[in-house]
């Protein structure tokens, strides 16, 4: 990756796997209890739902929580965890190849639309020339961020920079935009500071922002950013990951999607 793990990944990973939950965890005799790393919502939510059907099919779902886009990677790939449901392909992808994993897709659940959200200025027509506006750094949110924008005609991006797109790409800037790169889970606490941030629809929702209701520019719903249940090469036809993507895919978790997320900040994608 191109951004340095934090000391504070490297702590909150250090701290998890020691755990009392890690104490046997996913590495037990029987092969039926499965751990899963994600963030808190809508992902953890989604998995906590399932735990009873899981325990119904022979299964011990043991869900824990991240609060960064690095940590449960490291942990799938190491073998501390079983899986992890918190990112889309893009952004394994460009993991994979920056930090030489082996994740793969196992199932895609849902869309969370990117969007656009400021405490000072109720339209996006309305901020000023040069304000400053916060994106996610890391890589593929930080270029959908961008991308984002320029569906909107602010700025406009280098084609060849792709979904790893950064300031730098930036041909044209219309309203002199000024970029501030931050970590994503950090974008809510810092919105107040800023003109306006580009934020991830998991970090976004318990920040009590939501995308139809605040988003001054919304993602289209056709985006093919799906979160996914992601696993280490090898493990994805194992009987415990499919009965989870299953279970991960059934109607029940449709029928709670769009229960609890009524005005699309999260789309069932089957």
């Amino acid at each position: 990756m191109k951004k340095a793990i934090t000391k504070a990944a490297v702590i909150a990973l250090a701290a998890i796997l020691t755990s009392p939950l890690f104490a046997g965890g996913s590495k037990e005799k029987d092969g039926k209890v499965i751990t899963v790393g994600a963030t808190p919502e809508p992902h953890a939510a989604i998995l906590n739902l399932l735990i009873d059907d899981m325990a119904a099919e022979g299964y011990t779902l043991k869900v824990v929580e991240f609060t960064d886009y690095v940590t449960p990677n490291d942990a799938v790939e190491s073998g501390e965890i079983d899986a992890n449901f918190f990112q889309h392909v893009p952004y394994m992808e460009t993991f994979n190849k920056e930090k030489n994993y082996h994740l793969v897709n196992v199932a895609g659940i849902h869309v969370e639309p990117l969007a656009l959200y400021s405490k000072k200025y109720s339209k996006a027509a309305d901020i000023p020339n040069g304000a400053t506006i916060a994106i996610p750094n890391d890589p593929t949110n930080e270029g959908r961020a961008l991308l984002l924008l320029q569906s909107a005609g602010y700025i406009s991006v280098d084609a060849k920079a792709g979904l790893t797109a950064v300031p730098a790409d930036i041909t044209s800037n219309k309203k002199n935009f000024k970029f501030k790169e931050i970590e994503a889970a950090s974008l809510p606490r810092v919105l107040a500071d800023v003109d306006a941030a580009v934020i991830n629809g998991n970090y976004a929702i318990p920040a009590g922002l939501t995308a139809a209701k605040d988003g001054l520019i919304v993602e289209g719903k056709d985006s093919p950013y799906v979160n996914i249940l992601t696993v280490k090469a090898g493990n994805e036809n194992s009987p415990a990951i499919k009965a989870l993507a299953k279970a991960m895919k059934s109607q029940k978790v449709k029928d709670y999607i769009q229960k609890t997320y009524p005005n699309g900040d999260v789309i069932a994608v089957f």
